[in-house]
């Protein structure tokens, strides 16, 4: 599910990323995205769409928009083989879970155990539970795993919870109690945090009096251990024993409901909560900054907009006025909660925030590195905003400004930049902290030079004594 410019499936247009469900996979063309059902697949889809809770999932968008299609909507030759074919809405932009903050994992987390407490009540359940089978619409969470739902089988567990645990509970818990950041454990591993590596973070005899550490990270370590050598067949036949039935299925998603809607996690401040109030403007050229922003994004309606290094937000949203959507990035994760939260408060579709740290970005992850895309392949912008960032990426990234430069003009999208120039408090500052002469490549001359290389410069304007905003084009 891809926005303009993204190629995330093979020649073939599978979608890498669906090979591990062999029943349901996606296929990602140009005129759409696919969903290829085999027998099983089909027998599944077609109990879940003879429910009263398809429709409700539907209408009130908790699911991705589905429909089924003939098969000769597929592109030729992919079709060979497959029983049926649905066609889903476009997720605008897809994200992944390491990019997400604290408060949108939790929000997906209780999406997901609501979305299993129905499907239960029509005796139906999710397979698994993994958090990639969440997508955002703006700040809004949205199940796109169609092929996940199931018939409920009378007397097993639920077969998702360890996986639930690995891709949602323990980044969580590690966040809120911890004050952990999960963002490079989930990057490490597409399979989540195992139960044993939880174990050992909450070693202490007080770490595992904390709710929800006892019963879902150290008896399930240990019961791990203690099945380590027994087959899943084996497994199986012991627990459906236990007599799983459908109340108890729901009671156990009940209390992990209250366990992960409970957890807080208190970030506290960092250098750039607080900046979009306390920083170097003045009214007069914070006002000619955000006029300067909404001119630029005026002559471009319509379409995908990136700010980079957002902060609080505000030019995304001076953005939204005119762009269809946008994506909001910076890499400190308590702004980006804050952010998110007053969003999610507002009901926003169109902007979504992001962790991510452009000196850094999410790469290419998985199975020959395609089944999680890196950052720029999931949907290139119309209109980049890089407003107070480039000090940030060329003096404490210590990326030349030659080079990110040259990142920018790789996007393809029109650019609205700020250069503050040395003698700018918050360039000083970072500045301080390293030897005489450094970062030298840093100047306003230097930096017009390169932009120039790789952009047509349509506009300029000062906006204070140290700080010009650029509105630029890339050369042809």
């Amino acid at each position: 599910m891809a926005a303009r410019g993204v190629n995330l499936a093979t020649e073939a247009g599978i979608e890498v990323g669906s090979f591990r469900d062999p029943d349901s996979r996606v296929l990602v063309t140009a005129d759409g995205v696919f969903r290829v059902l085999s027998d099983d697949g089909l027998a599944e889809w077609e109990a879940l769409v003879a429910t009263p809770l398809w429709r409700e999932l539907q209408e009130d968008g908790s699911v991705v928009a589905t429909e089924r299609v003939d098969l000769d909507a597929l592109p030729s030759g992919l079709a060979t083989g497959a029983a049926a074919a649905l066609r889903h809405a476009r997720v605008r932009f897809v994200s992944y879970p390491y990019e997400w903050t604290f408060s949108m994992l939790q929000d997906a987390a209780l999406a997901h155990l609501r979305l299993n407490r129905r499907a239960l009540d029509a005796d139906l359940t999710l397979k698994d539970a993994s958090s990639y089978n969440v997508q955002w619409l703006g700040s809004r969470p949205v199940f796109v795993d169609v092929g996940s739902f199931e018939r409920l089988r009378e007397g097993e567990p639920w077969a998702g919870y360890r996986q639930f645990c690995m891709l949602f509970l323990y980044p969580l818990l590690l966040q809120a109690h911890k004050d952990l950041p999960f963002h490079a454990l989930l990057r490490g591993s597409l399979e989540g945090i195992p139960p044993h590596d939880a174990r050992a973070v909450f070693s202490t005899s007080r770490d595992r009096l904390r709710k929800g550490v006892l019963a879902n990270v150290v008896l399930h370590a240990r019961l791990e251990d203690r099945y380590a050598d027994v087959s899943g067949g084996e497994v199986k036949r012991q627990m459906r024993g236990a007599g799983f039935g459908k109340a108890l299925l729901d009671a156990n998603l009940r209390k992990l409901e209250k366990l992960v809607g409970g957890l807080r996690w208190r970030a506290g401040e960092t250098a750039w909560t607080g900046y979009g109030e306390h920083n170097t403007y003045d009214d007069a050229s914070a006002a000619r900054k955000a006029e300067f922003v909404r001119e630029a994004a005026a002559r471009r309606t319509g379409g995908l907009t990136w700010d980079v290094g957002c902060n609080d937000g505000t030019y995304a949203r001076i953005a939204a006025e005119s762009a269809d959507y946008v994506v909001a990035l910076d890499a400190d994760h308590a702004t980006v909660d804050a952010l998110y939260r007053a969003l999610r408060d507002e009901g926003r579709p169109d902007i979504l925030p992001l962790v991510v740290d452009v000196t850094d970005p999410s790469p290419g992850l998985g199975w020959r590195g395609l089944e999680r895309a890196p950052l720029e392949r999931r949907g290139t912008p119309d209109l980049t905003l890089c407003l107070a960032l480039v000090h940030h990426v060329t003096i404490t990234g210590n990326v030349p400004v030659r080079e990110f430069v040259g990142w920018l003009a790789s996007l393809d999208s029109a650019l609205v930049i700020e250069f503050p120039d040395r003698s700018d408090p918050m360039v000083q500052k970072l500045l301080s902290g390293k030897p005489d002469r450094a970062n030298p490549d840093y100047d306003k001359a230097g930096f017009e030079a390169a932009l120039g290389e790789r952009f047509q410069v349509d506009r300029m304007q000062p906006v204070s004594e140290t700080r010009t905003l650029y509105e630029a084009r890339p050369r042809a």
